[in-house]
Formats: structure tokens, C-alpha cells, sequence
């Protein structure tokens, strides 16, 4: 299952915060009418000058958003209640989701109907930075050209605005980020005398030591559809990376792989790591209150233990992400963030960045959003306010912004989502009592197959 994480973006995580949390999201689809914008592009697709439609600051601008910043959105449009509002509640943003996209080719063809600003995903701006037909423009407008400041993109964590380049120009803004750390139990790790682990060796250790002396309890999951975002993204393994554009790598016989599924094959064989997803069925009231430690975004701590697991305040806190013994560089893996794009063919582009930057970057806007911000200054906001971190044990600021800027950006956005492969193929085999060691190359398989669909050259070494 694909995180509330887009709970806290937009749609990976939404879709864990619905089992979770039980929420509903609606999806309404109204069009609003723009004119249409100029831009020459370079080889790879990037615009290289992009030039406004006929502007007019007067205009209506039409929003879509999903549910869970509907109400940011509503915000905003009552302190500024001179900016013309057309708002759209839509559930098109989730990840691998096509509906954004079909949409934009309509309009596109027909020469109407973009919208001015869309909360979306990772996945939409592979797309979205890119003509869908022949003399068409990109739907995404270039936001370093002339209508955000550098020095407001430069505030973002780092590498959280890699997901919105392409051909060398930013098409999107981060809403939040799903920076992984190490959740652990602090009163149980307290009252058994355990040491929290700063390595992934350490991790492995104090997991069968927990399998001997406390059998069913556990120190992490693989069993849900973003698990490898937690571990084999934090393991720098090259499953998703892109050379260049067009051609994607995935090596899972790498070392940074196969030290990873080596790791969890052994805390499987052990029963410290389960092979059921945190958010399956029936997991939360059976096993919820065993989970000494999990490995996973800065979402899980309100969404997994707090309103899944219902584990009592002051029990739960993070950690750093884990490195590797004799690595002196930490990095960490992402699930989930969502992000806003600016439509190029809007006629009221000041209106249109306006809203985008202050959603994205308003401390005090985003001290009371319901996940991580991507912009620094904001990210301290919601740090300090006593809602995003009363329900810890101990003070996770320090943890959380030390996370925000080692998240490693050789996992690729891509055209595709991560998920597709680890569901249809590793969760399966896992389920049936393989090794994720001996799954790796159907994993790989999966992915080559899913991208070549996808027109990328895939390459395996």
C-alpha cells in the first residue's frame, strides 16, 4: 500500500491514510479555459525561453487540488479575497495516476481548459515538463524563468526540487517531503536495555537479538508498496536511476542492493522483519503494539503509530537515518511529497506563482500542514508548533532536518511509479516464502519491462 504520504503528498501517502486513517477523497473534473503560450525547447524537451500568454492580473484563476490541501487552498483565497478563484477538489494527483495527464492532452488538442494551478506528484512532471504532441508546449511553466526567485528555490531542502527539473529549468514546487528515519519505541528500547542503532549493521544485529528475546516482536515491514522506498532507496541501490532523460539503470545486482536484500533476508528468515504490510488488513490490531522499530518517512509517526497503531504519546521518537559501517556519507530514501506546478498557458501568472509560493513556502501556512515541508524556513515552522510534535517522546527536529537534506537523488523520478514491480512481483514472492536475494532479478525484470513501455533505453550494468 502506497503511503499517506501523499497524505503528506499528495497521493502515495493518501492512499496509506485511507486505510489508515479512513478518510475519503473526492474527485470532481471541471475545466477552465486559458490562452495558449510560445515556448521554443531544447533536444531534451526543457523550455529555453518561455514566453507568457497575453497577461491579464485581473483574471480568474482555476485551482486543482486535492482534499487534503483543499482547505490551505481556501486559506489563501480569503486573505486575498481580490484574486478570483475558480477551486476544483480532484483525486487525479496520486501517483502512477493518468487522469492529469489525459486531461492535459484534451486541452491540449482542443486548445482550452488548462488549469492555472495543480497539486500533483512526482511522476506528473516527467510529463508535464514535456510538448504531448508535436508544436505543442509543455504544461508545466518553467517557475525559474522570471517568476520565482532563485533565492526562493534555493531555500528548498536539498535535492527535494530534483524531481521538478528537467532540461536544466524547476517546473514544480515541493509541497513536503517523506524524509526516512529510524522509528523506534523509546520505552520499550528503555526498558529492555537496547542501544538504538546508528548503522545498518548495528540494525540487523539488534534485530535477531530481538527475534531471540522477544519473538514477535519487530524492528521493520517490506510487506507494504512503498518498503523500498525505506530500505533499498536508503541503501543508495541503483533500481530507478536515470543516466541521462532517456535512459534509466537498474542494476539490482549491485552491492548496494544485494547488501540490503542480504540485511532483511536475515531478519525475515528470523521473524524481526514481517513480510505483511504495516497497513494490510488486520495488522494494526494484531501486531501494531510490536513494532519495536520501523525504518520509514517522517509521516509515520502520526499516521502509523499515532492513528494506526493508536500507540500512547511519549512512547515514540526517531532517529537518524542508519548508515553503513565504513560510509561517512548518511543517505536516506523519500515516500511520499507532493508538489504544485504552474500552468504555462495561464493568463494570470502572477496570480497563479503567488498562490503556488505561498502554499509551498508561508511559515505560517505550512507550520499547520499535516506533513513535512520541502522549504527550509517553513520546515522550522512546523517544527516548533507544539501539534507536529507533542505526541513524541523526545525532540525530533534535529532528526527530521538532518533526514530533509540526505535523501539521495540516484533514485530517479520517472515516468512510471516505483510500486508497480515490488507489488506485482516481490510482495508475491515474499508472501511465498522466497528470498528477496533470489527475487531481485525478476524485480529487475519488472522494471526494464515497465520502462521500456514507458520509452526509456534501460540498461542492467
Amino acid at each position: 500500500m502506497k503511503s499517506p504520504g501523499f497524505l503528506s503528498s499528495g497521493s502515495r501517502r493518501r492512499t496509506a491514510r485511507n486505510a489508515a486513517a479512513a478518510l475519503s477523497l473526492c474527485a470532481v473534473t471541471a475545466l477552465a479555459g486559458c490562452a495558449s503560450a510560445t515556448s521554443s525547447t531544447t533536444s531534451s524537451g526543457g523550455s529555453t525561453a518561455f514566453k507568457p500568454v497575453k497577461q491579464d492580473n485581473a483574471s480568474q484563476i482555476t485551482v486543482w487540488t486535492d482534499s487534503t490541501r483543499l482547505p490551505q487552498v481556501q486559506a489563501y483565497q480569503k486573505q486575498n479575497p481580490n484574486v478570483k478563484m475558480n477551486i476544483v477538489t480532484y483525486d487525479g494527483s496520486a501517483d502512477g495516476s493518468t487522469y492529469l495527464q489525459t486531461k492535459v492532452q484534451l486541452f491540449d488538442r482542443t486548445g482550452k481548459g488548462w488549469p492555472d494551478v495543480v497539486f500533483g506528484s512526482p511522476t506528473d512532471v516527467t510529463w508535464a515538463s514535456q510538448p504531448t504532441k508535436p508544436n505543442a508546449i509543455p504544461f508545466a511553466a518553467p517557475l525559474d524563468q522570471n517568476l520565482v526567485p532563485q533565492t526562493t528555490l534555493d531555500n528548498f531542502a536539498k535535492g527535494s526540487l530534483t524531481a521538478c527539473q528537467s532540461g536544466g529549468h524547476t517546473y514544480c514546487m515541493r509541497n513536503d517531503i517523506a524524509q526516512v528515519v529510524l522509528w523506534y519505541n523509546k520505552s520499550l528500547m528503555d526498558q529492555w536495555h537496547y542501544q538504538v542503532p546508528t548503522t545498518w549493521e548495528q540494525y540487523q544485529a539488534l534485530g535477531l537479538k530481538v527475534a531471540k528475546e522477544h519473538p514477535g516482536y519487530l524492528v521493520g515491514s517490506v510487506g507494504d508498496t512503498n518498503s523500498q522506498e525505506s530500505y533499498f532507496w536508503s541503501s543508495q541501490c541503483p533500481a530507478f536511476q536515470l543516466t541521462n532523460p532517456t535512459t534509466l539503470r537498474t542494476a539490482l545486482q549491485d552491492p548496494k542492493c544485494t547488501r540490503m536484500s542480504k540485511l532483511l533476508d536475515s531478519l525475515i528468515s528470523a521473524k524481526a522483519v514481517s513480510t505483511q504490510g504495516f497497513f494490510s488488513q488486520g495488522f494494526a490490531k494484531n501486531s501494531g503494539s510490536k513494532v519495536l522499530m520501523a525504518n520509514g518517512p517522517s509521516w509515520y509517526g502520526q499516521y502509523l503509530f499515532n492513528t494506526a497503531f493508536k500507540t500512547p504519546a511519549k512512547q515514540i521518537t526517531a532517529a537518524a537515518p542508519l548508515t553503513w559501517s565504513g560510509e561517512s556519507t548518511a543517505a536516506t530514501g523519500n515516500v511520499g511529497g507532493g508538489l504544485w506546478m504552474v500552468s504555462s498557458h495561464s493568463a494570470n501568472l502572477k496570480a497563479s506563482t503567488d498562490l503556488t509560493t505561498w502554499l509551498t513556502t508561508s511559515s505560517a501556512n505550512q507550520s499547520k500542514a499535516p506533513t513535512y515541508p520541502a522549504y527550509v524556513p517553513a520546515a522550522k515552522a512546523w517544527l516548533t508548533n507544539p501539534d507536529n510534535s507533542k505526541y513524541f517522546a523526545t525532540d525530533i527536529s534535529s532528526v527530521f532536518q538532518q533526514a530533509a537534506g540526505e535523501v539521495w537523488t540516484g533514485w530517479s523520478n520517472t515516468k512510471f511509479s516505483d510500486a508497480t514491480a515490488w507489488s506485482s512481483v516481490v510482495l508475491p514472492a515474499l508472501t511465498a516464502g522466497k528470498t528477496l536475494t533470489a527475487t531481485l532479478p525478476a524485480w529487475q525484470t519488472a522494471i526494464a519491462d515497465e520502462a521500456k513501455a514507458n520509452g526509456y533505453t534501460v540498461t542492467t550494468k
